[in-house]
């Protein structure tokens, strides 16, 4: 018997909210989590603005001595699985541990901590670095947390693929419970990128907007006047759980998984390829998967970065997939709000699609003021519309051209 897969509980911590309630009405309403850089002085950088999740405070999911002794991304990741175990109202039974995986990823890992004790290396000398830097910063330690701190004792894995890791993550995890090897994992994306450092990377790739007097404009995916992405942090992470298991606990199933895909454009470290080879081949495969016509799918939420070509590119990709469609099909950035949170935008823009699946609205991509000529499909521009999504697709593409894209249906018993 075929091993179905649904989500069971959703945790996030994205710059518009904390918490799905928060979340969503921020979507639903046009809400940016977009402003001025706290965290650090900015000055001398092009691009001065970020998606900072500022209400987040690590005590309330953490004992302070331990905060000490991870970086921010990871506790971004405990607090998410936190949430999201809460939601789906789970209790792990220690005799069935081995049947319980966690599979949550970054794009960069713990780049803050790493700056920190580099200054203190060459200030202080060897000695004064943190014994818990390696720990402390590395990916797969945000899985090694939860794993921890829920006693589960299944696939452990942290996943690293830049920008697509949030839903690399959720679809790998699909198939670890699809192919028997866990019954429940916890799966996601958790990233703090917004430090010295990969500000001033990502500034001096001129990937980022400078829209620095117009926080909440900066993000505009498909606009004409679009200038770069905005970076941002935080965490998306969901409880997936094989059907029969989570029908037995009676847990609420907010959405089903019905396919999965991936690609790779083998075209450049950076860019994608004209043609939009990756992406269509990406979603195409995950159609297949899924056994669906690109005519069922209702919704996409995009990769939608506000880049100039990827906005062009992923546009491309859908109008090679679904054809004529692809000018009826809803589609929306949830970036636009939230800016892009690397390898933990995946995790929310999943949580997001779903929620569109649950609440029958999608929300809006807000500043789309004049859209491009080259991005001239339906946007859902600056207004929610109400709709009832059956299917829906989301996409997320990363450096290295590494594609990811996950079909999730409404749930049927």
């Amino acid at each position: 018997m075929e091993r179905r897969v649904v989500i069971t509980g959703m945790g996030v911590l994205a710059p518009n909210g904390i918490g799905l309630d928060n979340y969503w009405n921020s979507l639903i309403n046009g809400k940016s989590g977009i402003g001025k850089i706290t965290h650090f002085d900015p000055t001398g950088i092009s691009s001065q603005i970020a998606g900072e999740v500022n209400d987040f405070d690590p005590l309330e999911f953490i004992e302070r001595k331990e905060t000490r002794k991870m970086d921010r991304f990871i506790q971004f990741a405990i607090a998410g699985s936190e949430l999201a175990v809460q939601d789906a109202q789970i209790k792990f039974d220690s005799s069935k541990a081995h049947r319980y995986g966690v599979n949550v990823g970054s794009g960069i890992g713990g780049l803050k901590f790493i700056e920190e004790q580099t200054l203190v290396l060459h200030k202080k000398g060897p000695r004064r670095v943190n014994p818990f830097l390696v720990p402390g910063c590395i990916i797969n330690l945000a899985s090694g947390h939860i794993a921890i701190r829920f006693k589960l004792k299944g696939p452990n894995i942290g996943l690293a693929t830049a920008c697509a890791t949030g839903v690399h993550s959720i679809g790998e995890s699909y198939w670890i419970i699809k192919r028997g090897d866990s019954d429940v994992v916890i799966s996601g994306g958790a990233e703090a990128p917004i430090t010295p450092l990969a500000v001033s990377a990502f500034a001096s790739m001129r990937a980022l907007s400078t829209r620095n007097d117009e926080p909440q404009k900066a993000s505009r995916p498909f606009d004409k006047n679009r200038d770069g992405f905005v970076i941002a942090e935080g965490a998306g992470v969901v409880i997936l759980e094989e059907l029969n298991h989570a029908l037995r606990r009676n847990a609420k199933i907010y959405a089903e998984i019905i396919g999965y895909g991936t690609s790779c454009d083998a075209y450049h470290i950076t860019a994608q390829s004209e043609d939009a080879e990756g992406p269509y081949l990406c979603m195409k495969n995950a159609l297949e998967n899924a056994k669906i016509s690109p005519q069922e799918v209702e919704y996409i939420n995009a990769h939608g970065t506000s880049t100039y070509l990827n906005d062009i590119t992923e546009t491309k990709a859908i109008k090679r997939l679904f054809g004529d469609y692809a000018y009826k099909v809803p589609i929306s950035s949830t970036k636009s709000m939230t800016g892009h949170l690397l390898g933990a935008a995946g995790g929310i823009e999943v949580i997001a699609t779903v929620l569109t699946i649950v609440n029958s609205k999608i929300h809006p991509t807000i500043n789309l003021d004049e859209p491009d000529e080259q991005c001239d499909l339906f946007y859902v521009p600056n207004q929610p519309i109400e709709k009832d999504v059956n299917i829906a697709l989301c996409n997320s593409f990363g450096f290295g051209g590494t594609n990811a894209s996950i079909v999730l249906k409404k749930f049927e018993g």
